[in-house]
């Protein structure tokens, strides 16, 4: 029983990270030494289980799928992204800086664990880590979309978004914001808006089912590729978490900013930044596009210390999750494919 608990945790900690532009479930996962295993129970929910499932060989079907470790992950995630959907959001609207801090400190810790998992380093390896660095950056030059509820392009966003979910430095909730659906589908689940949510989940269930046999068949085959590439990813996606970067936000031809109403209409409001944000109602909110202007900031400002000591207690999380790992099994968490 306490192995699902402990897996109940981890999937909240998943559900959390893929709520987050920028942090992947993947990469937690990762980090928390459950991520092949999963790979392996999501790819096992093939014919196989169905017909298990179907003959009443119900125990046959819960061992072949790993049932009760995939329903641990899946509560502890839905549970989270529910619970988290709305505090998220005014945390990284009030308190950008140490929110994006304290990320940066829980990945950057992880990849020294992440890189060790590879056997041997070599130009092979180099190169898939090089490779998934640029994909990672190159993300963030991308142009944004815009928002759209067409049910086809909505079960394409959920296909697309939980593909990179599970691919650790890749965020699927930067992948909406690239297809311009972030605002629109985080709504959704704050509202229970199913007919946003049920076109959504089922691009999910299909690019989850379609990437678990993709994944499965290459660290089964090019394993040390796959983490290289993968530390890549998340080493490149450290330039998305950074702290202290300006965001950008949608602005028309005349360069009016866009406003997202509460009934998620988008409105242009003339003005410079400053009168914008002062003068939009409760529940509005400006639409971001992207990000610039990276730097590090002096120590005098009032921000910088918090962010540091949030920075260094995310880290400090992923070494207790490190601890936690080896004390209960992480080996037996990370079943081989």
């Amino acid at each position: 029983m306490s192995e699902y608990i402990l897996a109940a945790l981890k999937g909240a900690a998943m559900g959390t990270a893929n709520i987050i532009p920028g942090v992947s479930g993947g990469t937690i996962a990762f980090i928390t030494g459950i991520y092949e295993r999963l790979i392996n129970a999501i790819k096992s929910c093939g014919p196989k289980a169905v017909k298990l499932l179907f003959t009443g060989k119900l125990k046959e079907f819960a061992k072949h799928t790993d049932l009760f470790f995939l329903l641990s992950i899946a509560l502890g995630a839905g549970v989270a992204i529910i619970v988290m959907a709305r505090f998220l959001e005014p945390a990284f609207e009030n308190h950008p800086i140490p929110t994006w801090a304290f990320f940066f400190g829980l990945i950057l810790a992880s990849i020294w664990g992440i890189g060790k998992m590879v056997g041997r380093w070599g130009t092979g390896t180099i190169i898939a880590l090089l490779v998934g660095l640029a994909i990672a950056v190159s993300l963030l030059f991308l142009p944004h979309g815009s928002r759209n509820d067409n049910p086809i392009f909505l079960i394409f966003c959920g296909a697309a978004a939980i593909s990179s979910m599970i691919i650790p430095g890749v965020s699927g909730s930067y992948v909406l914001l690239l297809l311009g659906n972030y605002a629109l589908v985080l709504g959704a689940i704050g509202d229970r808006d199913l007919g946003i949510l049920i076109p959504f989940a089922t691009g999910c269930v299909l690019g989850l089912l379609l990437l678990s046999h993709i994944l499965s068949w290459i660290f089964k085959h090019h394993h040390d590729i796959a983490v290289a590439l993968i530390t890549g990813f998340i080493v490149g996606s450290l330039v998305l978490i950074w702290p202290w970067k300006d965001t950008v936000y949608k602005q028309d031809s005349e360069g009016a900013y866009i406003v997202k109403t509460e009934d998620r209409d988008f409105v242009p409001r003339p003005g410079t930044f400053e009168e914008v944000t002062k003068s939009k109602a409760e529940g509005e909110e400006l639409v971001e596009i992207g990000y610039a202007n990276w730097h590090v900031p002096p120590m005098s400002e009032n921000s910088t210390m918090p962010a540091i000591l949030l920075a260094l207690f995310g880290a400090a999380l992923v070494f207790l999750v490190e601890w936690l790992g080896a004390k209960f099994g992480r080996t037996k968490d990370s079943a081989a494919l």
